[in-house]
């Protein structure tokens, strides 16, 4: 996985990210985990998107270079992981939604809880973070650039297995076809529409 690969619009490189694996060494461990599930957003003409409305202190990251690590906080509840794509200058990001955990099984469990199940341990972009470790200090990150939470290119996933289907949890340009994952794959999040959600237009 390299800048070319990440240097195109979300949509474009959201299904790519599919099989690509982020891990996060840590001072009490490493986890590794290959993406299952991600959603693609775009600049000022996604109204999903947190750069929409142009860029601030909150979004900057968003805005380039491509490859670097983009998290904010979820209702105020959990951290989420978007990896920056695109040109420098113009927002476009892809979220994580969900992955498999393929190192540090053990260390994941620890920060999610004993009780949760292996395919659930990163199912969910909130629960991802947890297991990973991802927290507002890595805000910023270059993933290529060598350091603790880098992104790599994992097995490729058959374009077969790959489906598309709208975006979960969104209210606003939740019709767009813009969620991405593996096929069949206990990892995969499930589909929730939000209450809040209206009909848009396509793009």
């Amino acid at each position: 996985m390299n800048l070319e690969d990440l240097a195109h619009a979300a949509e474009e490189v959201a299904p790519r990210l599919l099989g690509a694996v982020l891990t996060h060494e840590a001072p009490e461990g490493t986890v590794s985990i290959a993406i299952t599930e991600t959603e693609a957003y775009s600049g000022s003409a996604d109204p999903a998107s947190h750069a929409y409305r142009g860029r601030t202190p909150r979004n900057a990251v968003m805005f380039g270079p491509a490859g670097h690590l983009y998290v904010y906080r979820s209702h105020g509840l959990h951290w989420c992981a978007n990896i920056v794509t695109g040109t420098d200058g113009i927002a476009s990001a892809v979220l994580i939604r969900a992955g498999k955990v393929v190192e540090g099984e053990d260390l994941a469990r620890e920060r999610r809880g004993s009780a949760v199940e292996s395919s659930r341990l990163a199912r969910g972009p909130g629960n991802f973070c947890q297991a990973i470790g991802i927290t507002a200090e890595h805000n910023g990150t270059d993933l290529l650039g060598g350091t603790a939470v880098a992104l790599s290119q994992g097995e490729s996933v058959p374009p077969a297995l790959v489906r598309v289907g709208p975006r979960v949890g969104v209210s606003k340009a939740h019709d767009w076809q813009h969620r991405f994952y593996v096929a069949g794959d206990p990892t995969v999040s499930a589909y929730r529409l939000s209450p809040r959600a209206k009909p848009s237009a396509g793009i």
